[in-house]
């Protein structure tokens, strides 16, 4: 309340009204900015990749990637570097120079506390953590199950402890041995380690009764609360099984008779017993660093390792396999490039706070919900970006308050906190602590020029309706042109949108108007495309008599009914596809449809997907289909 109340005045007074600074919020904007200015700084580097298609004695073929030249690790910059490989190999009888197979065993993971909770469901659910923490407190608070009447399906919710109930981990055992069988329970019950600061007034978050499965109370609940319910109950319920064991297989086939020693490594992985497996399986997340040419190979083996192999033998001959689209018969040269660090999704920066001990699991879906309705990051590709009042505000703050935007310093501050509410350190000597800096921090930046205080020259680029020379403002969107007439009577009230360029001049971005074919259903006069806040729309060009808009079609008609799917946003933000006849017609879809019909089923259209390992596909949304391309 401190930095939130004196930061904020400084905020209106330096900046603008209506921002706010807190001391958690103030930290995940600098996160969100430091990543893009990472990304802008990012340069690219070009890499390629060589795989060859192989069979042994026993189908079927499999895929083995270049992985070492000579004893070295492969590293292939070029084209042509890659095409001379791919000569050299191209026409060699390949055999099995190396098996490895090592067994693996991966335990299950804790019960949910908070923060893994909502990092969870945005994953898996792509749930909001403000939406997560609702449909919890809903959960937790009850909900009717038929006969029984108002039933509270979880535990509470806001908690960072992973300690349950013996009674709870009893009950578990008790549900494991009935449906999977006594060699699915570990010999006792799962115990997991809490982290140091944790409070332990609560368990971890967890059905009230595991008894109570998703399936025989989906009757009664809706769907976002049956796909929270059933996440919780499924990771609980693998909490308290017995580990995985898998086999990890390496085989190294190399081509026999050429000058270099090229070692081509295929990697798969078998499922010797499923544990918890059998019930849940933990999300993952894009890594957060930029990566390198070797960690980037690392995660794409490490994603192969999934697959299966067929049955192989050291010494083994193995011939090439012609595949469709290959450059060289069995060999497939790819061109990859570096990738910047991810921007930041609700999931990864959760993690990211949580991490560095910034802020309390309870707290992380309100801190994310205000930093977007103080439009300081936007949502683009569902990750978040910085918007200019973001990286302005970001900016000033971290000149003016370099301590409490100092991720240890706040982090230490946490800390502190904690041994407050325990009891070992004074509540005095621990605002005393904070306070001192703080106030130092709050003066200098008191000094410090913000956008406010600095009287931009006026340009030379005139009014178009006056002639008077335009000034660069400040708007809740950002920067904006505006004309020094707006004082005068009568008020010139033009506005341009700019943007500046490398060198610092200014050009002036165009206001899109593009008048289309298309008629104003009520007046009659052409519909125009303007750009809005959230992207393009149709209005109507006797604006402001008539005030019709509506949204662009994409192209694609609705399965349905037949009108025109469009592009629109849901109350949080995010992306979707619906019908224009709603609410007469009500078929949406969060996948953007693509104007190509299915080749196998002849479904109207396709829908774009993405995965971390496979990046975006074209897939028929046909589930007894499957086409994928």
């Amino acid at each position: 309340r401190i930095v939130g109340y004196q930061g904020s005045q400084l905020l209106w007074k330096k900046v603008r009204r209506g921002l706010s600074m807190g001391r958690v919020q103030s930290v995940a904007v600098k996160l969100i900015c430091e990543r893009e200015r990472e990304r802008e700084a990012f340069r690219p580097e070009e890499y390629w990749t060589i795989t060859a298609t192989l069979v042994g004695e026993h189908p079927p073929p499999f895929e083995a990637k270049l992985h070492s030249i000579n004893g070295q690790e492969a590293d292939v910059r070029t084209a042509q570097e890659a095409e001379r490989i791919v000569r050299a190999v191209r026409d060699q009888t390949f055999v099995v120079q190396a098996i490895e197979r090592k067994e693996k065993k991966r335990n299950p993971v804790a019960p949910f506390i908070t923060s893994r909770l909502q990092q969870e469901a945005a994953r898996k659910l792509r749930f909001s953590p403000k939406k997560t923490m609702t449909l919890a407190q809903q959960l937790y608070e009850g909900m009717v199950i038929g006969k029984e009447g108002p039933v509270g399906l979880i535990t509470y919710m806001r908690t960072d402890s992973t300690r349950i109930a013996r009674e709870a981990a009893e009950e578990a055992r008790q549900v494991i041995s009935e449906r999977f069988g006594s060699q699915y329970l570990p010999s006792t019950p799962n115990v997991y380690k809490t982290q140091k600061a944790a409070q332990e007034a609560h368990e971890a978050i967890r059905p009230t009764s595991v008894h109570r499965d998703p399936e025989s109370i989906r009757p009664f609940l809706d769907r976002d609360h049956y796909q929270l319910y059933k996440l919780i109950w499924n990771r609980f319920l693998a909490s308290q099984m017995a580990p995985a064991l898998l086999e990890v297989t390496r085989v190294d086939c190399r081509p026999e008779h050429t000058a270099d020693t090229y070692v081509f490594r295929a990697t798969g992985t078998v499922v010797k017993f499923a544990g918890h497996l059998a019930v849940y399986q933990e999300g993952k997340d894009a890594e957060l660093a930029a990566q390198s040419r070797k960690a980037e190979r690392a995660t794409e083996e490490e994603d192969e390792a999934e697959r299966q192999l067929p049955v192989l033998s050291e010494g083994e001959p193995l011939r090439l396999v012609a595949q469709e689209g290959q450059a060289a018969p069995g060999l497939t040269p790819k061109q990859h490039f570096t990738q910047p660090p991810p921007r930041y999704n609700e999931a990864l920066l959760i993690r990211e706070l949580e991490e560095k001990g910034i802020g309390r699991p309870s707290t992380y879906a309100s801190i994310i919900s205000t930093i977007q309705e103080r439009r300081y990051v936007e949502k683009v590709d569902g990750r978040f970006a910085p918007t200019e009042t973001g990286l302005t505000v970001n900016d000033f703050l971290v000149k003016g308050f370099p301590d409490i935007l100092d991720v240890d310093f706040t982090s230490l501050m946490e800390k502190e906190l904690d041994e407050v509410e325990e009891g070992e350190k004074q509540w005095v000597t621990a605002v005393r602590d904070f306070y001192l800096p703080f106030s130092k921090d709050i003066e200098k930046a008191k000094r410090l020029p913000g956008p406010k205080d600095t009287v931009a020259p006026p340009t030379n680029i005139p009014c178009e309706k006056c002639g008077r020379m335009m000034e660069i403002k400040w708007g809740r969107n950002g920067k904006f042109l505006a004309c020094p007439g707006y004082r005068e009577d009568p008020p010139c009230k033009n506005t341009q949108n700019f943007e500046k360029l490398p060198d610092g001049t200014i050009k002036i971005v165009a206001k899109e108007d593009t008048t289309t074919d298309e008629k104003c259903e009520k007046c009659g006069s052409p519909m125009v495309i303007k750009n809005g806040r959230f992207g393009k729309f149709l209005a109507c060009s006797a604006y402001p008599t008539c005030k019709t808009t509506k949204p662009i079609p994409i192209g694609v008609k609705c399965p349905k009914d037949g009108g025109d799917l469009t592009q629109k946003r849901s109350k949080k933000g995010r992306t979707f596809y619906a019908c224009t006849n709603y609410p007469k017609c009500d078929f949406a879809l969060w996948d953007r449809p693509v104007a190509k019909p299915c080749p196998q089923c002849r479904a109207p259209f396709l829908v774009e997907k993405y995965s971390k390992q496979t990046g975006t596909s074209l897939v028929c949304r046909n589930d007894e289909c499957g086409h994928k391309e």
